[in-house]
């Protein structure tokens, strides 16, 4: 990919995760994904869905007190992935992020998963919209994954002991 946007997610713990988004790619996932880190939409949420040797979700909750507390305020995109006639090359490989969503395929809004293992069976379902830049990135989102996790509320596969993001922002 020609034309990339550099995004830093830095972690409460001080751990650094880099990577390159592809506008060439998903347009409208990264212009949404920018403008919510630019804006501190990111900052003091946390990863609330881990599950080791698949991914990592994040952007739509704070962990507080025992509870996961939603975030509102983004809004949704279109998925940019096949299954939605979006042509979408980016493949669902360890280091990749994407776009999380629900069931219906225009709901994405701020959550985000970044894989921490290859998940080929996402690619056409998911927009994949940037990969991490560095060993030591994927290295951080793997550790991640690897956290003991429990149920919150009705929520399966929570951080027992919060990832915080401290702060995430596009690197000029």
């Amino acid at each position: 990919m020609q034309n990339t946007v550099k995004i830093e997610i830095v972690m409460e713990d001080g751990g650094v995760m880099n990577f390159e988004l592809y506008p060439d790619a998903a347009p409208i996932s990264v212009a949404n994904f920018a403008a919510l880190a630019d804006s501190g939409f990111f900052d003091g949420l946390c990863f609330h869905r881990v599950i080791d040797g698949f991914m990592i979700q994040g952007g739509g909750f704070v962990h507080k007190n025992g509870a996961l507390i939603p975030k509102e305020g983004a809004k949704t995109i279109r998925g940019e992935f096949a299954s939605n006639g979006v042509q979408n090359p980016l493949k669902h490989t360890a280091g990749t992020i994407s776009m999380a969503r629900t069931n219906v395929k225009d709901s994405a809004s701020s959550q985000f998963f970044i894989c921490v293992a290859d998940t080929p069976f996402l690619d056409g379902e998911y927009a994949a919209f940037g990969r991490v830049t560095d060993k030591a990135s994927l290295d951080k989102a793997i550790s991640i994954g690897k956290v003991r996790t429990g149920s919150v509320g009705y929520y399966d596969d929570v951080p027992l002991s919060p990832v915080v993001i401290k702060s995430v922002r596009t690197v000029k």
